[in-house]
């Protein structure tokens, strides 16, 4: 039985945001689903890749029947050929938890049931504009985006990433070689500001306003996460099946016919996982080099944004996974605890 949200005295109190974070494969999603039935939740995804239509396998996004059971928010809201940046995602999501908050379930003649919002992603930077705001940036340059772009092409993504090293190196520790996007986005930062891009966070900052913030931290034992990282890209890849020279379903066919319709200019073909299928396609490896190297690649990305993570004030962590009925048991408690209080 749903227990309510809201006392009579809540709308007094600022409302609840419930951050549900982690790294990949650690149960997000489903943390964030139980946390929803139980709520009157409506979730608002914080993974930058799982914003764009057309790609599912590779995000892991939750399942039609989970997104028609619970409203759904910036997921598959992005075409493959646009840009998302943190400050845009967080101008998005904070209209999208005004609209949450102001949406209320009737329980019984005096009490109104306030809609929860949670977020939930695995996205760092889009989480730190979100609640922590960013400080603002200097205007684009199209010229010396299209500079940096010819150099990644002529010169591969590491040596720009090496550049980005010697101008912030804070930032080249966060944002990985193969989010090109990202990278020529700090260089271009970088060189407009005349300083580190991570010096010029922390100026001006608009944080989150009008919320209580609640932090629950995924925290499972890391053996256990690197083998589910590794089996979840097994699934994906076993998924596809091999006949004639066909290849149908899974994570390769998925890939196969997103670059036949957006070729290489899709910007999520370079995210993990889909890079190491657009590689395998291109004859670049064999399956099983592709998938060894999307399963190191996923593994590497998961201890990045455990570090990350634990830079985040006030989490509550649960040691263990999110499909875990225990450790959602404990989410619960600490959401319910939260409300009473």
């Amino acid at each position: 039985m749903e227990r309510s949200l809201t006392l009579p005295k809540e709308s007094d109190r600022e409302p609840l945001v419930v951050v549900v974070i982690g790294p990949t494969a650690s149960g997000k999603t489903a943390l964030a689903l139980a946390i929803a039935r139980r709520f009157a939740g409506e979730i608002v995804n914080c993974d930058s890749v799982a914003m764009y239509r057309e790609f599912e396998i590779g995000t892991a996004k939750p399942t039609a029947a989970e997104r028609a059971e619970i409203p759904h928010h910036l997921l598959d809201c992005v075409d493959p050929l646009a840009d998302v940046t943190a400050g845009e995602y967080a101008r998005q999501a904070r209209q999208i938890l005004r609209e949450i908050v102001l949406r209320e379930t009737p329980l019984d003649e005096n009490i109104q049931r306030r809609h929860l919002p949670i977020v939930s992603g695995g996205t760092g930077l889009y989480l730190r504009a979100l609640l922590e705001g960013l400080s603002p940036g200097p205007q684009r340059s199209e010229e010396l985006r299209d500079k940096l772009r010819v150099r990644a092409v002529e010169r591969g993504n590491e040596h720009l990433h090496r550049v980005l090293r010697r101008l912030d190196a804070s930032a080249a520790e966060r944002i990985h070689a193969n989010d090109l996007p990202k990278v020529i986005r700090a260089i271009e930062v970088c060189l407009a500001a005349r300083q580190p891009m991570t010096e010029l966070w922390g100026q001006g900052r608009e944080p989150l306003r009008g919320f209580r913030i609640l932090r629950l931290g995924l925290s499972p034992e890391r053996e256990a996460l690197y083998a589910r990282i590794n089996q979840r890209a097994t699934t994906m890849f076993d998924e596809g099946r091999f006949d004639e020279g066909r290849i149908d379903g899974g994570l390769i066919a998925e890939t196969e016919r997103l670059l036949q319709k957006y070729g290489d200019q899709a910007r999520p073909l370079a995210s993990l996982g889909y890079k190491q299928a657009v590689q395998f396609l291109r004859g670049d490896l064999d399956r099983a080099s592709a998938l060894s190297a999307a399963q190191q690649a996923h593994r590497n990305y998961a201890k990045r944004q455990i570090t990350w993570f634990r830079r985040e004030p006030d989490v509550q962590w649960l040691a263990g996974f999110g499909d875990d009925p225990d450790i959602q048991a404990e989410g619960i408690t600490i959401v319910e605890r939260e409300t009473l209080s």
